[in-house]
């Protein structure tokens, strides 16, 4: 299928690696230029290099902490005008609710609620006079079914998307849609982080830890990068001009939920 977005230009916020970097790679797929961020700066030019060679498109990489006011501004800077923002960034710590203090929150708001608002502030004006853009932020299924031990991440995530839920209406007027993409355990460092902590606390393998997580996904098994960030190139396509303010559950069936 044809997203007739070749010659786009995208910002995907902690693409390195991970479902970031799946996204990079469907958009660059599609035809579109991108503004790669991440941390570190080896990691990230090596997938920018990757991209370019494989798919032919425009990739400017910018380390940053794209979390921090200064990250924030390297970045923008460096991106320019784009029509399409993917935000993302790496998740808070797990732990128990009564060890979290209000510097636990600010930080986990800083990264997961108020860096996305910063940039959507920032880029979606421009898309809007020019009467076409794409929003897509990657979430949780958490927002729809708490974790408890991601209790920082269920508050920051489920802010964002009260955020997401009004603003999107209020600017698809104007060409520009905002969509919520959640993901549930896809095998991502993330995931690798999550199977070894359990795998340390229960005395067990990482590889069991793992298959006894993927037994409480209906479909038995950790998301693949590609197919998330098929998912997001489609939210961002011209064929998804209809879909305003919705959330997407990637999740493999692991939210037991009617609607």
């Amino acid at each position: 299928m044809d997203l007739g977005i070749k010659g786009k230009r995208a910002l995907v916020c902690a693409s390195s690696k991970g479902l970031g970097l799946g996204c990079a790679e469907a958009l660059a797929e599609a035809g579109v230029d991108l503004v790669m961020n991440a941390r570190t700066d080896g990691p990230l030019q090596e997938a920018a290099e990757a991209i370019r060679k494989r798919y032919n498109v425009d990739v400017v990489a910018v380390a940053a902490d794209i979390t921090t006011e200064d990250g924030r501004a390297k970045v923008l800077e460096a991106a320019g005008q784009v029509d399409i923002l993917v935000n993302n960034a790496g998740g808070p710590p797990p732990g128990l609710w009564s060890d979290w203090e209000r510097d636990d929150f600010i930080a986990a708001l800083d990264a997961n609620m108020l860096t996305p608002i910063a940039l959507i502030k920032a880029l979606v004006p421009s898309m809007m006079d020019r009467g076409w853009g794409r929003v897509v932020n990657i979430t949780s299924q958490s927002v729809k079914a708490p974790i408890p031990v991601l209790g920082l991440s269920n508050a920051a995530r489920a802010g964002l998307t009260g955020y997401v839920a009004g603003t999107s209406r209020q600017i698809a007027p104007s060409g520009v849609t905002m969509n919520n993409i959640l993901p549930g355990i896809h095998a991502t460092d993330r995931a690798a982080s999550l199977d070894a902590g359990v795998s340390k606390q229960q005395g067990i393998t990482v590889d069991d830890a793992r298959a006894a997580r993927e037994a409480t996904i209906p479909a038995r098994r950790y998301g693949t990068r590609e197919e998330f960030g098929a998912t997001c190139a489609f939210l961002c396509s011209q064929h998804a001009g209809f879909i305003v303010g919705q959330n997407i559950l990637l999740d493999g069936g692991g939210v037991n939920a009617t609607l």
